[in-house]
């Protein structure tokens, strides 16, 4: 019982992988947006987009090691 238990909250944990993934993609599609609308400004939309990856990219990981743990740990 509590095999599963850890299981189902391992995998609850894990949806928040996808919701990085949206984000990721999110932050890509503005940098195109951004960049066709305005390309003299390409190199700072990068710098932005990019700290925009390493945002969602940090929530993505903190999802993942919560997932881990509780697959592991409890």
């Amino acid at each position: 019982m509590l095999e599963g238990a850890k299981l189902i909250g391992a995998g609850a944990a894990t949806i928040a992988l996808a919701g990085a993934a949206v984000g990721i993609g999110n932050v890509f599609s503005s940098l195109i947006h951004s960049v066709a609308r305005n390309p003299s400004l390409a190199k700072q939309s990068f710098g932005y987009a990019i700290s925009g990856l390493a945002l969602t990219e940090a929530i993505a990981s903190f999802a993942l090691m919560m997932a881990s743990s509780t697959s592991f740990v409890l």
